[in-house]
């Protein structure tokens, strides 16, 4: 393999065939079921579907057979099976789903707008991760341009991501077969330090997610006539958060969501720091907002093996605007987790759920209804083919080492994977550098960046032993 030419070609094609079809595909806004429950009516799901299945039938390797299935009541996945010319068994993965608009995107910008500016290409779901699908099957035809034998390959795209992936077991077992043996696994999901060099995620945590609703009343009351008297819904919902979190560090106060934390990833972590040089600005700080911790590595460990709740919606609570003098009946907030990679997400939800619900303040009514939970995931250890081919990849493309580092966010699928293949490599690994922004407001893909990831799963594909 000419490596000049492998970074030529996925150049080339990435500005010919990836980033017009990316642009088109930010336009539509494909929400995972979670965010859009009329998913399947509003047709966006299905826009997205066909453009990908468009682009496919122009770009599928020779031999390649397509699957594209949609069970009932359930979103689609494509499957594309691409037979070996050697030993070996590779499964591609990634998402077409996306997270909600969220506010805040900048003058110009917005989450169906594509904009490409300063060699980012800014709007929802490009960057997390409608760009895996496209990068994936370039890095293959960049190979096959050369006359590379490879393994088998299979690329897996869902659609529920974004949702927890709760259609994703039914598809692991309706595709038992074409998936077949897995030997290595190549997610696109995550995320990088920087934009220098080759990152590969090493752990990623849990979550679980509720919606927790505190009552009080049948209907809202004057607060004058009734405050003093009737509990505040607002001020009891707190009380309940407290049981889980203190309020004044972050610190989660339910034992078992911690874990041990092994000290192999303390040192990775402390090396991340170093390579960093201790920089929290890839997160856009209010004014004089400080980190919750001075201290790089402690920031790192935080962010990647200890258990956080981040309240992320609410509901019963009026705009400013139109906030009278009431005493509202109740308050609902949705409240989300991130577990450590190691602890297990069914024990975590129980314990959670029998904290809040025991012996609820003022005897006020207390329901939660809990979404698909999921499980964090633990790197194997890297073989020695594989570290190689991952530092070499990053030294070709990037002139700098390569990178491991703990990921916050979750993909359900590794986990998933990691239990049904225990002898499979991974290679995790993303777009999702600094100010990126995935889930947020002015979202984009690095699009240098992106292109020089490509090339280099091209080459750990061409690294891959017979």
């Amino acid at each position: 393999m000419k490596i000049d030419k492998l970074e030529k070609d996925i150049e080339d094609f990435w500005d010919a065939n990836i980033l017009p079809t990316l642009t088109d595909y930010i336009k539509i806004p494909n929400k995972s079921p979670a965010f859009d429950p009329d998913w399947k009516q509003n047709g966006h799901m299905d826009a997205v579907l066909a453009l990908a299945k468009k682009w496919i039938e122009k770009f599928q390797p020779d031999g390649s057979t397509v699957h594209i299935e949609e069970g009932e009541d359930k979103t689609p996945m494509i499957i594309i099976e691409i037979p070996g010319e050697r030993d070996g068994n590779i499964l591609m993965y990634g998402h077409l789903d996306k997270q909600p608009e969220m506010e805040g995107w900048k003058d110009g910008l917005g989450p169906w707008n594509p904009v490409y500016l300063d060699d980012k290409l800014y709007g929802r779901g490009g960057a997390d991760d409608g760009y895996a699908l496209f990068a994936s099957l370039g890095s293959i035809l960049s190979l096959k341009t050369q006359g590379v034998k490879l393994p088998r390959i299979v690329i897996l795209i869902e659609f529920s991501e974004e949702s927890g992936s709760p259609d994703l077991p039914y598809y692991m077992d309706h595709f038992k077969d074409t998936i077949g043996n897995v030997d290595l696994v190549i997610c696109l999901d995550s995320g990088a330090g920087n934009y220098e060099q080759f990152w590969s995620t090493v752990s990623l945590r849990g979550m679980i997610s509720c919606n927790l609703k505190v009552e009080v009343l049948s209907e809202g009351v004057h607060s004058g006539n009734a405050s003093g008297m009737v509990p505040s819904s607002f001020r009891l919902i707190r009380q309940l958060i407290s049981r889980l979190e203190d309020e004044s560090t972050g610190e989660i106060l339910v034992p078992e969501l911690h874990c041990d934390i092994p000290d192999h990833r303390y040192a990775e972590a402390d090396k991340m720091a170093s390579a960093l040089n201790g920089d929290f600005g890839s997160f856009p700080w209010h004014d004089t907002t400080s980190p919750m911790t001075k201290n790089s590595l402690d920031g790192l460990i935080g962010r990647t093996w200890k258990p956080t709740l981040s309240v992320v919606g609410s509901d019963g609570i009026p705009s400013i605007q139109n906030g009278g003098n009431v005493l509202r009946p109740y308050t609902k907030l949705k409240l989300s987790f991130r577990l450590p990679p190691t602890v297990n997400c069914n024990i975590a939800m129980n314990t959670v759920d029998k904290v809040l619900r025991k012996n609820p303040p003022n005897h006020a009514s207390v329901s939660i209804d809990w979404d698909e939970p999921a499980n964090g995931w633990n790197a194997p250890k890297l073989s020695k083919w594989l570290e190689d081919a991952i530092e070499e990849a990053s030294q070709s493309f990037y002139n700098k080492p390569a990178m491991a580092m703990g990921e916050g966010g979750t993909i359900p699928f590794m986990a998933m994977l990691g239990e049904q293949f225990p002898a499979a490599q991974f290679v995790v690994t993303g777009v999702l550098g600094p100010n990126s922004n995935a889930h947020g407001p002015n979202e984009f893909i690095h699009i240098p960046f992106a292109k020089k990831l490509s090339a280099s799963i091209a080459f750990i594909l061409d690294r891959y032993p017979s």
